[in-house]
């Protein structure tokens, strides 16, 4: 707990089951950081029936009268009459639907109301929404989505997955630096090695962008272990891997595609016989296990790292337990000043 209120805005409408998956994922939030005031934005009717069915529902289970009424105290609503569905145009829907919740929420955001914002719904909207209301950040040109994949030591955060097509090599730098600065604040890692995603580890390999982009990352004072490849990512070679956001995309949907199929190749092969289904059921802990280790609602989301506020990405089926999760990283942001650190670092290079 800290002196100062972590003000956090949640789109209410954004991604399946709304608002139930964001209200209660805010709730379970509320309780366990003492110091995050919520703001649910999107349809005040809806969200209002859903946190009176939760807050009573919390008040029972919990047993905690008192602790339920702070948590009450603590929640507000911001009616939002538009919603921007998962099919919108993005650029085209932010100019268009000027009260949907992802757009109101971030308006707060520009006006210094709340310190972040969580969105579930249609991910370029939530991006291009944050650019247009809350700016970049001094001396960053493209903001990243960052996100956190498993390895065998750690988690390694990979940028950009999807928000810059088409990079420039000082595009590369700037993510390697605010990436740096992310995993040393928010996930405690002591001077994150930086790795460069190449298709070889030789200095050589590559194409223009790689290679003008190794120079400047070679040439700072980022701790930067030179190329690396896709098969060295889930090894652990890196604490942050930076690439173009076309291909770092590719890699992210991939990633995540990989538990499912080897699921599926498990119950192909252990069904074909008796032993091999009784051995199985003896697994089931290990399973349940990785599956939990390979699951994305544990990393909170994707910071969009760049831009001049605290914007926070989760995907369309997110549980409340990953609203939850986005939430901490969201009071991690705030508490450790992380834009202000990216700021004062790439003011040293004076790069834009």
């Amino acid at each position: 707990m800290t002196d100062k209120v972590i003000r956090i805005a949640v789109d209410a409408m954004g991604g399946d089951n709304v608002p139930d998956v964001l209200v209660e994922g805010s709730l379970d939030a509320l309780r366990l950081y003492s110091d995050v005031e919520i703001t649910l934005v999107g349809d005040e009717k809806r969200i209002s029936n859903s946190l009176e069915r939760f807050l009573q529902a919390g008040t029972v289970k919990k047993s905690n009268v008192k602790r339920e009424q702070s948590v009450r105290n603590r929640v507000h609503i911001t009616h939002a009459d538009e919603v921007i569905e998962m099919c919108d145009a993005p650029a085209q829907a932010i100019r268009t639907k000027k009260g949907a919740s992802i757009v109101v929420a971030n308006k707060l955001c520009r006006a210094n109301e709340v310190d972040a914002v969580i969105s579930a719904g249609n991910t370029g909207a939530a991006m291009a929404s944050s650019l247009l209301y809350m700016g970049r950040l001094a001396g960053v040109s493209r903001p990243a989505i960052t996100a956190l994949f498993p390895t065998k030591k750690n988690f390694v955060a990979i940028l950009d997955v999807g928000a810059n097509t088409d990079c420039k090599p000082e595009h590369l730098y700037q993510f390697a630096v605010m990436a740096s600065i992310y995993t040393s604040h928010v996930l405690g890692y002591q001077q994150p090695r930086i790795g460069l995603l190449n298709i070889g580890e030789e200095r050589t390999k590559g194409n223009e962008l790689t290679d003008v982009a190794y120079g400047l990352l070679e040439n700072s004072d980022l701790n930067f272990i030179g190329n690396v490849e896709g098969r060295d990512i889930f090894n652990g070679v890196a604490d942050v891997v930076v690439c173009d956001g076309f291909v770092g995309n590719v890699l992210l949907k991939f990633g995540e595609s990989i538990f499912s199929f080897v699921t599926h190749l498990l119950r192909k092969y252990l069904a074909k016989s008796i032993w091999r289904k009784m051995g199985a059921y003896l697994m089931k802990p290990a399973f349940r296990a990785i599956k939990t280790e390979m699951s994305p609602e544990d990393y909170g989301g994707a910071p969009l790292l760049g831009v001049d506020g605290i914007s926070i990405i989760c995907h369309g089926n997110s549980t409340p337990y990953a609203i939850r999760n986005a939430i901490r990283v969201a009071r991690k942001l705030v508490l450790e000043e992380v834009n202000e650190q990216i700021k004062l670092e790439l003011a040293k290079k004076n790069l834009k």
